[in-house]
């Protein structure tokens, strides 16, 4: 009987919102992350999962819920970051991580699969999801693990409200690894990593049988030449040189390209903006732990909003994606404008990834992905007091929550062991 009733929680807790209705949230300080920067005493009407309007005095619709916010904060509902959340359930347990391909032999079959797209295997019910999502985090974008691959494979930007139908149009990518970090990928040596892009780029404008010594098979041909006609490519890079490399050699065969990673992007951040390259980094990225990092520095994310690059925040551990908003605070104590720091958790990498048109602000005609906070969202001592995405309540717990709550009962119980 435990056991079922167990199971009944966990399904429960792994389930998405209620459908959307009628919203309306009175007096809120809301931080719409578009041209209307931060409004006081503000409003927002939400209808059919859409945001209907935001400014002061207005009223609420007939039949909404409403909701008094009493002057706390309001913003767009928050980036995870490029992760594999939904992808890995127990990261020890095999059975359950379908982040990366592992072949055993011959090892290329791993490192040229662009046709590899993690977004098929992303479980909307994961019990990873809930805990993400009470902590504001909305929506994220899923990224194969590159390991030592070259390229890692594909993977869209998706809901994290627990519908099936989660990923979000437009938003598909695919992932590179580029440096020091895809060495075994390429016989030890990054000179050769552009020896066989050249190579792959050749093969995908080809067309007959695939000969023994090919890097791509016909599938992975039709992929790679999507990309090469204006599509977006994320390289895991870290080296300014390696990253020049990257832009340059992107560019000149009709990538888009976005650096992940990016620790000596500080160092080429003019190069980047002129080039309209933005970068998704860790802000706490602060220590030389590689050759390929020995730049690094904790006003990176600044120093790049000065240059004029788009910047979004990444953490790399896909059972701790709440933590971005730790990145965000972090990079606003090292000298980034607070509006900029929110900017890159919401607005920002909704346009890195195409979704800008629908998500990432708080405007009349997005998707009422909102957050209310008990105090500054960039404080890690505030906590989400309501989530909703497309204008529905996301219930406001977790398989950690139902943990915490059965033995503070039991501590009141005088039953605990």
């Amino acid at each position: 009987m435990k056991a079922r009733c167990l199971m009944v929680l966990l399904v429960a807790l792994a389930t998405g919102p209620a459908g959307a209705q009628s919203l309306f949230i009175h007096g809120a300080r809301v931080h719409t992350a578009g041209s209307a920067g931060t409004l006081g005493n503000a409003d927002i009407v939400v209808e059919d999962g859409r945001i209907a309007a935001v400014g002061p005095g207005l009223a609420a619709p007939p039949g909404a819920t409403v909701v008094e916010a009493n002057g706390r904060p309001v913003t767009p509902g928050f980036f995870g970051g490029l992760t594999q959340v939904g992808l890995e359930e127990v990261s020890q347990e095999e059975d359950t991580v379908d982040s990366e391909l592992s072949f055993k032999a011959p090892a290329w079959q791993h490192m040229w699969r662009p046709e590899f797209d993690v977004t098929n295997a992303f479980n909307a019910r994961s019990i990873v999801l809930p805990v993400a999502r009470i902590e504001g985090i909305t929506w994220a974008m899923l990224a194969p693990e590159p390991d030592d691959s070259l390229v890692a494979g594909q993977g869209s930007a998706v809901t994290l409200d627990g519908r099936f139908d989660a990923a979000f149009d437009g938003s598909r990518s695919l992932f590179v690894n580029w440096g020091s970090a895809a060495h075994g990928a390429s016989g030890g040596s990054r000179a050769a990593q552009t020896m066989l892009f050249d190579q792959a780029i050749r093969e995908s404008k080809e067309t007959g049988a695939v000969g023994p010594a090919a890097l791509l098979l016909p599938e992975g041909r039709a992929v790679l030449r999507r990309y090469l006609g204006g599509g977006r490519v994320v390289f895991f890079v870290e080296r300014a040189a390696d990253i020049r490399q990257v832009v340059r050699y992107a560019k000149s065969h009709g990538m888009k390209p976005v650096i992940a990673g990016g620790a000596e992007a500080w160092i080429v951040a003019r190069e980047l903006a002129e080039a309209d390259v933005p970068v998704i980094l860790n802000a706490l990225e602060d220590l030389p732990q590689d050759f390929d990092r020995l730049g690094s520095r904790l006003d990176n994310a600044k120093l790049l909003h000065e240059a004029g690059v788009r910047i979004a925040f990444t953490w790399d551990e896909s059972h701790n994606v709440r933590k971005n908003r730790q990145l965000a605070g972090n990079a606003v104590a090292n000298g980034l404008p607070w509006e900029a720091g929110l900017a890159a958790m919401t607005a920002s990498p909704a346009a890195i990834f195409g979704i800008g048109a629908d998500h990432g602000r708080i405007e009349a005609g997005q998707s009422a992905d909102l957050v209310l906070w008990s105090g500054d969202p960039l404080e890690v001592t505030s906590i989400a007091d309501q989530v909703w995405i497309a204008g529905a309540p996301v219930p406001m717990r977790s398989r950690q929550t139902a943990l915490r709550d059965k033995y503070v009962e039991r501590v009141k119980a005088g039953t605990a062991r």
